[in-house]
């Protein structure tokens, strides 16, 4: 899954959590929120690091 999908699948889970009182949920709510966080800074930093290597190389 992408991070903005995670993202996502967290907040829902989380609101649902809160809605039905499962504090369980929503704690995998916040989990999935940071997953999905650290999954789209690491896209940007490989994203970053593609760009330089192109740029060293011409």
């Amino acid at each position: 899954m992408s991070g903005k999908t995670d993202k996502v699948k967290g907040r829902i889970k989380e609101a649902a959590g809160a809605l039905t009182g499962n504090d369980k949920l929503r704690e995998e709510g916040k989990t999935d929120q940071a997953v999905g966080e650290a999954k789209e800074v690491v896209q940007k930093v490989a994203d970053k690091v593609k760009n330089a290597v192109k740029k060293a190389i011409k």
